[in-house]
């Protein structure tokens, strides 16, 4: 074989590998998780969709996700942060919102992305008419006549204010109900269970995302992959259940995919919709 050859062999090999690589990363993956609790007489099934970040699935339309969510025929939906970028638009998204809170309760708590946008206020009095927003604060929803609390928190930590949105929920705990607190960064886990100061109040389930699975894993060797914001290089929490005593901590990889990192693709990282049992 001549050098010429060998060349055009290598390169379409490697071209060949990136589009393998990038349509791996955009090919969607419900990933299910069941758990347990004394509190459930009946079971609830929960979709948790994060980390959207005004992507689109089976088109403009979101027909992709909403077939799959319909398919799995959840009693609640709940959206966690990062459902749009912090810049670029935001109809996907909405379009997406709107769609699922017509069939199913919706909670949504937003993440990082939208608090750093200009127009963030005007973005959630749109999703307020769609669906309850909560940030220090939850909503009821009562699922097989069992109260099902769904606390939000932005940030663990709000400098110069009297209480953190966390302190807020901690507060309002109800043991009576199951409750659970979406918040977006896995990281401050500690936080969320309370540092160890109140070991009587916590949530019966926590819901997380923002690390994207890590980018890059490789399962047995990088399982919570290479690298996720806020935790730098080989990350500890991206993807996975946990259990600390009473609570389950649950990470989704999240639905981005990489419209503008066109070359650094999700590496046996597919995206992730949740969908989570919660059995008696």
């Amino acid at each position: 074989m001549s050098k010429k050859k060998k060349k055009f062999v290598v390169f379409t090999t490697i071209l060949a590998v990136l589009i393998i690589l990038n349509i791996w990363g955009f090919s969607m993956k419900p990933v299910n998780y069941s758990l347990r609790s004394d509190k459930l007489k009946k079971g609830i099934r929960i979709v948790f969709i994060s980390d959207l970040h005004n992507c689109f699935y089976g088109g403009t339309d979101q027909s992709g996700i909403i077939e799959a969510v319909d398919s799995r025929s959840p009693d609640i939906v709940v959206f966690g942060g990062d459902v749009i970028d912090a810049w670029g638009g935001t109809k996907y998204s909405l379009k997406l919102m709107s769609a699922l809170s017509s069939k199913y309760p919706c909670v949504y708590c937003p993440g990082n992305h939208e608090e750093m946008r200009d127009d963030k206020e005007s973005f959630y009095e749109k999703v307020k008419k769609i669906c309850p927003l909560v940030m220090g604060s939850y909503e009821q929803i009562t699922v097989k006549g069992q109260d099902i609390r769904i606390y939000g928190v932005l940030d663990s930590v709000q400098w110069g204010q009297k209480k953190t949105q966390l302190e807020e929920c901690f507060d309002t705990l109800d043991s009576s109900c199951y409750n659970i607190l979406l918040a977006h960064q896995p990281e401050q886990i500690d936080s969320y269970l309370g540092n160890g100061k109140e070991p009587a109040k916590y949530f019966d389930l926590i819901l997380s995302g923002h690390a994207h699975g890590g980018q890059w894993r490789i399962p047995g060797l990088l399982d919570q992959g290479l690298y996720a914001p806020d935790q730098g290089m080989f990350p500890k929490y991206t993807t996975g259940m946990y259990e600390y005593g009473n609570t389950v901590h649950i990470i989704s990889r999240g639905l981005a995919i990489p419209l503008r990192m066109i070359f650094i693709p999700r590496i046996f990282n597919r995206p992730e919709l949740s969908v989570i049992d919660i059995n008696r």
